[in-house]
């Protein structure tokens, strides 16, 4: 996998301008804070949490770590309350998938599908051929 920050551009920080890698491609839904009962947690942080869990557990389905996710795009149903939860989100960011910052781009919506859900996010991987 090859991190694409070109040079002279200012340093992104949490995520890569872009990725170039080889392999076989995993694609994984848009996932949710639910748990697999489908209870959400109240709070955007713990839903975060849940978000990178579902995730995780998705791609190690297709033999995937988080270090080949390439790409997540992320939904927001309310910007403000993704702010005030960024140390949270960094902190589960952390544990969870690591200091591998693939591209990401972050949209606020108006809403989602599920009623409870406050964000979602889809993401790509590329596991390396052997």
């Amino acid at each position: 996998m090859q991190i694409l920050n070109p040079e002279g551009w200012p340093r992104p920080r949490g995520y890569s301008n872009g990725i170039a890698a080889e392999g076989r491609q995993v694609f994984v839904a848009g996932q949710v804070g639910s748990t697999p009962e489908g209870d959400f947690a109240p709070d955007f942080g713990s839903q975060f949490r849940r978000v990178l869990e579902n995730t995780v557990a998705v791609l190690a389905e297709a033999g995937a770590k988080p270090e080949h996710i390439t790409r997540m795009t992320w939904y927001v149903i309310d910007l403000d309350k993704y702010l005030a939860a960024l140390r949270e989100v960094g902190a589960a960011y952390g544990e969870i998938i690591g200091k591998h910052y693939p591209t990401m781009t972050l949209v606020e919506v108006s809403r989602l599908v599920y009623e409870d859900a406050l964000l979602e996010i889809e993401s790509t991987a590329v596991v390396p051929s052997d």
